[in-house]
């Protein structure tokens, strides 16, 4: 017991390394982040968290700060739309959907080039991991959730509208979704309404594909391939759209 205090207090204990987040950054992943969030990061544990994935085996990875940047993105849009227009709230709540969602997070990702930064394990990077558009949507909304804890809300707003501004003030989510406008098309031509069906699934958890398959009975089908079940049920209505409405 004795040698063991003295360990402590002689300062000769190393850490627990098992509980700390290594969050050394590189120059250029320092540079990126000034770049996306307009400032210097202070804690660099914080970005280091938002940009680490579960298959690195860090004791932290992104998952708690993506729910909070999830929060933060949603506010902030569902606030810009609210100054900038004067539409029904039907209308406000399809482009605020169409805004926020995984695909729309993933897309300003890759423009921003997000992908090599992020903090993959060797699996997770082979099977392309930089590039899945779940992985990209959750880091992009986690390092949300790091602007909002380092710097507050008015800081993360800035960045939101710094990111997003091109398809806010653009179309994104203006035109009806995909499998509402296919169901009214199948209402209004008196059809039975679509059926969806997962046609197959392929690839590990953090880079799977999903094949959905759209039928309307007495027209015809038709299938897509995407990173969420969701996305490919979107993508295969839209397919289905442009065959058959």
């Amino acid at each position: 017991m004795a040698a063991a205090l003295d360990m402590v207090h002689g300062g000769t204990l190393e850490p627990d390394r098992r509980h700390v987040l290594t969050t050394m950054i590189e120059d250029a992943t320092r540079n990126f982040l000034v770049r996306l969030a307009g400032q210097e990061p202070k804690d660099e544990a914080v970005w280091a968290e938002a940009l680490t994935h579960g298959s690195t085996g860090e004791p932290r990875d992104y998952q708690r700060l993506e729910f909070l940047g999830d929060r933060v993105l949603g506010l902030v849009v569902a606030q810009w739309l609210f100054e900038k227009s004067g539409a029904a709230e039907g209308k406000l709540s399809q482009r605020l959907n169409a805004l926020v969602s995984r695909a729309m997070c993933a897309r300003i990702a890759r423009a921003h080039e997000l992908g090599p930064h992020i903090r993959l394990g060797k699996q997770a990077r082979d099977d392309g991991g930089q590039d899945s558009e779940n992985i990209l949507g959750d880091v992009m909304e986690a390092l949300i959730g790091a602007c909002f804890v380092e710097n507050g809300f008015e800081a993360a707003r800035e960045m939101v509208r710094a990111l997003w501004d091109e398809e806010v003030e653009g179309k994104a989510g203006s035109s009806k979704h995909p499998k509402s406008a296919l169901q009214e098309w199948a209402a209004g031509n008196r059809r039975r309404m679509p059926e969806y069906r997962l046609v197959d699934r392929s690839g590990p958890d953090h880079a799977s594909k999903f094949t959905v398959e759209v039928a309307v009975n007495g027209v015809g089908d038709a299938r897509a391939t995407a990173s969420s079940k969701q996305e490919a049920e979107t993508q295969a209505a839209a397919e289905f759209m442009r065959k058959f409405a």
